[in-house]
């Protein structure tokens, strides 16, 4: 179990280094958009947060 779960760390990692090496510009926004959605949701936390307090 612990060797296929290794197997399928390698195979993500050489997947990623393909896809950024091969797309750069179109990896750069799928990062972009994950990192705005990260923000987003924080943002949404903190508003809900703050309204349970008021």
């Amino acid at each position: 179990m612990a060797q296929a779960k290794k197997i399928g760390m390698v195979l993500l990692l050489v997947f990623v280094l393909y896809s950024i090496i091969t797309s750069p510009a179109r990896s750069a926004e799928l990062v972009q958009s994950g990192f705005e959605g990260i923000s987003n949701a924080a943002k949404a936390v903190g508003t809900f947060m703050t309204g349970l307090i008021k």
